[in-house]
């Protein structure tokens, strides 16, 4: 059978595999998650504070354009779920969402920060307007949204290469996660150090992915137990 043939039978069968649930799942995480994230915006246990710019920041000039990039990470990340071929990588990944979002929140709420307000006409921009309406650029640092898209990417990556697609598909992965963080700065929800902060916490996200993929199930606890003589 071509190779090309394989790969693309590979994410076609992990597509099907459980569908229905890793769609419903996926959808009820990612509402849970806004409940929390608004909840606590809106609850801070201490004074905001105001993320200072550094030298990444004048290097990235405000791009408006950038705000479908921006929102196109909830796209993003469905497909870690979407692409997970059993049960142990869906709950892998939501072991590892659930820790990221817990430590993003809890700071959120210990510490809280915004990003600069920045001097610009929002209403020339009615996407980044209403943006910054819903979210008012609170919980800035960490930025969550450089954290799941540094998280997902680690995570397509390895399904990706377990189905042996080809270069192409993984580059394109690279480049949509990275468009993302560069979009968290140009949109100017975030600043270089939310980005920065956020990606560390999605590097620990993949790690806490990865060592929950390795644990033994039931079967391999089967294989080392004795067999009875």
């Amino acid at each position: 059978m071509p190779e090309s043939k394989t790969w693309r039978q590979e994410l076609a069968k992990a597509l099907r595999t459980m569908w229905l649930f890793k769609m419903l799942s996926t959808m009820g995480a990612i509402a849970v998650f806004f409940y929390a994230y608004f909840w606590v915006m809106r609850h801070p246990l201490s004074t905001v504070t105001t993320m200072p710019e550094i030298g990444i920041d004048e290097l990235i000039s405000f791009q408006p354009q950038s705000f479908f990039l921006y929102v196109s990470l909830w796209v993003y990340v469905t497909f870690g779920t979407a692409l997970a071929r059993d049960l142990r990588e869906l709950a892998a990944y939501g072991a590892a969402s659930l820790v990221m979002a817990v430590i993003g929140l809890g700071i959120f709420m210990l510490a809280p920060s915004e990003a600069p307000h920045f001097a610009f006409d929002w209403h020339r921009y009615p996407s980044l307007a209403f943006l910054k309406t819903v979210d008012v650029s609170r919980n800035a640092c960490p930025s969550l949204h450089a954290a799941f898209s540094v998280f997902t990417g680690f995570v397509l990556h390895r399904h990706l290469a377990a189905a042996r697609a080809p270069r192409g598909l993984a580059i394109a992965n690279v480049l949509w996660g990275l468009g993302i963080l560069y979009s968290a700065i140009a949109t100017r929800q975030h600043v270089a150090l939310d980005v920065i902060a956020g990606s560390a916490l999605g590097i620990l996200g993949a790690f806490v992915y990865l060592a929950a993929i390795r644990l033994p199930g039931r079967a391999g606890r089967r294989e080392r137990e004795p067999i009875a003589t």
